[in-house]
C-alpha cells in the first residue's frame, strides 16, 4: 500500500468520526432543546395549577389544565422522554408519593402538626 492510500484510508476514517461526532453534538443538542421546552410546559402548568388551587385561576384555567397537559404528553411521545421526575425508590412502589399520599388523598405532603403536650425538642 502506497504512502498515499494510508493517507486516503486515515482521511476517511477522520470525515466518518467528524461526522459521527456532528451527529452525536446534534442529538445532545436536540436532546437538551426538548428538556429545556418540557421544563416550559411544566413550569407553566404548575403555574395554572398553582393560581386555580388558590383561587385566582380564569373561568378558563381548568380547560388550559387540560389543554397543557395534552402538549406535555404530546411532547413526551414526540422527543421519546419522560417529564415526571422518578426516584428509583418511586419506580419499584409504582409511583407512589413519598409521603404516602397524594393531594387527591387529602394528603398534603407536610409533616403532622407539633403536639404542644410532646417533650421531643426540634
Amino acid at each position: 500500500m502506497g504512502l498515499m492510500d494510508k493517507v486516503k484510508a486515515q482521511a476517511t476514517v477522520l470525515a466518518e468520526k467528524a461526522q459521527e461526532t456532528a451527529r452525536d453534538s446534534k442529538a445532545r443538542f436536540d436532546q437538551a432543546q426538548a428538556k429545556k421546552r418540557g421544563d416550559v410546559l411544566l413550569r407553566n402548568l404548575g403555574a395554572a395549577v398553582y393560581a386555580e388551587r388558590t383561587g385566582r385561576g380564569t373561568p378558563n384555567t381548568e380547560a388550559d389544565i387540560d389543554q397543557m397537559i395534552a402538549d406535555i404528553r404530546t411532547h413526551e411521545s414526540e422527543n421519546g422522554i419522560s417529564l415526571t421526575p422518578e426516584s428509583p425508590d418511586q419506580a419499584q412502589a409504582g409511583g407512589v408519593p413519598p409521603q404516602g399520599g397524594s393531594p387527591e388523598e387529602g394528603s398534603t405532603g407536610n409533616p403532622p402538626p407539633s403536639d404542644p403536650n410532646s417533650t421531643t425538642q426540634v
